[in-house]
């Protein structure tokens, strides 16, 4: 079996030193050429026909934001972004993903041992997973439709009614290639949806409050990162913090049923904190009404216990479709439960809430 290629880029020899020999210490993976910008990285990916890249953000002469938009509009190959845990650099990050990166890693600290021992396992993991996503992300980037749309634009937002009855919710579980997928989805959906929505999207802490502010900017819903005790209202998206579950619970006043979100740091779940089942099993437990669960892109099979709760619940069930999927895993494994109701593209999968929303 041939080994996965990487070529890996950075302007700091020392990161290139640290990133290939993590590589090459991995027995399917070979670091097959070095890059110190942009520019040198598009002539290698040319001339090395790498499986996979590695991206520096901050670079000079061609930074890796401007190298990924070329790297997808000419030869789309997955890459995993390196990124800083600053604000800009997540900032640069969510772009990237935006952008067509498959995903990242965070860059170590280089003083702690132990932080640099987690940088090689969670970069090797995550390049067998990009790697096993070339064919796929090539596909996708043949079809306009699936290229980054990413502008910034002003949207007129409804005001949430903070006394509103909360009626219907809408459940949303995704990992690898979630924010991108995301933007394709929440932006399209309206401001009168008449729902309160809940998304855990698998990112490690200091990502996700920068996520939800990307997806405000372009949403008519209200988009924020989910906060501790905090009322759920329709016309709102809470997106799950990193590192912590998210978790709802019910309230009865005189005013009548609220449901509040519960936030807390109890182990991961299959590796996983957030995690999308314990979202969906504590909705399912907690929440009253009508119920729409969404499981999109990402590795492995968390959401698809959840889901099938949900179904047996009386709510309505999708999946996203394998053709648009940057990683068929989660929404895989929903399918396999036999209870999803609706297996739908990407691209219409803001829609199919909608319509399913209207149908109850």
């Amino acid at each position: 079996m041939s080994k996965i290629r990487v070529l890996v880029v950075d302007d700091s020899a020392f990161m290139c030193k640290v990133i290939s020999d993590t590589i090459n210490q991995s027995p399917g993976m070979e670091a097959v050429g070095r890059a110190g910008n942009g520019q040198e990285a598009l002539a290698q990916i040319a001339s090395l026909c790498p499986d996979v890249v590695t991206m520096d953000v901050e670079m000079p002469a061609m930074d890796g934001l401007t190298a990924l938009e070329q790297i997808m509009k000419t030869n789309p190959v997955p890459v995993i972004m390196v990124s800083s845990l600053t604000k800009q650099g997540t900032e640069q990050t969510l772009k990237a993903l935006q952008l067509g990166a498959v995903d990242f890693v965070a860059k170590p600290t280089v003083r702690v041992p132990h932080n640099m021992t987690e940088f090689g396992e969670e970069l090797k993991r995550k390049i067998l997973v990009a790697a096993g996503a070339r064919k796929k992300l090539q596909n996708l980037y043949r079809s306009a439709d699936l290229k980054s749309t990413f502008q910034k634009t002003q949207v007129d937002k409804k005001v949430l009614d903070l006394t509103a009855a909360l009626n219907k919710l809408v459940l949303i579980g995704t990992s690898t290639g979630g924010p991108k997928a995301l933007h394709r989805v929440i932006p399209n959906l309206p401001g009168n949806l008449g729902a309160g929505v809940l998304v855990v999207q698998h990112m490690p802490a200091g990502f996700t409050r920068s996520l939800a502010e990307r997806l405000d900017g372009v949403s008519q819903l209200r988009v924020k990162e989910a906060e501790h005790g905090e009322k759920v209202l329709p016309g709102c998206v809470y997106i799950a913090p990193g590192n912590f579950h998210m978790a709802v619970n019910a309230q009865i006043t005189q005013g009548g049923r609220s449901l509040h979100l519960a936030l807390n740091q109890d182990p991961p779940r299959s590796g996983h904190r957030p995690s999308v089942d314990v979202m969906l099993e504590s909705a399912v437990e907690q929440f009253w009404s009508r119920m729409v669960c969404v499981i999109m892109t990402g590795m492995g099979s968390d959401g698809a216990k959840g889901l099938a709760m949900v179904k047996d619940r009386g709510g309505k069930t999708v999946a996203e479709d394998q053709s648009t999927c940057i990683v068929y895993g989660m929404p895989k494994a929903a399918v396999e439960t036999g209870k999803v109701d609706r297996v739908v593209p990407l691209p219409e999968i803001s829609a199919e809430i909608i319509r399913l929303l209207q149908a109850y």
